[in-house]
């Protein structure tokens, strides 16, 4: 499973945020997941999407790695800030 979040800015226009990819432990390694994300560009781009993102942590090979097989690229250092409720 793939979800994307559309963020629409007033000065920008509207980006898709890449919020989750998910692929069943016993499905991994044959593509899914890039598949599914090149999909989501896909609809993206067709919404008019001027681009998509996603975050992910800077040890994780594997997400890297399918977000890159799917065209994505890093751009840098990057500083994820959150708010914990529970």
């Amino acid at each position: 499973m793939v979800t994307g979040v559309e963020m629409t800015h007033p000065d920008k226009g509207t980006e898709m945020f890449l919020y989750e990819l998910g692929v069943s432990p016993s499905f991994q390694g044959r593509g899914l997941g890039s598949a599914l994300v090149t999909e989501l560009a896909a609809l993206a781009r067709s919404r008019g999407c001027y681009d998509m993102w996603v975050v992910t942590e800077e040890d994780n090979a594997a997400a890297q790695a399918t977000y890159r097989r799917a065209g994505g690229a890093g751009t840098g250092r990057q500083v994820v800030l959150e708010w914990d409720f529970t």
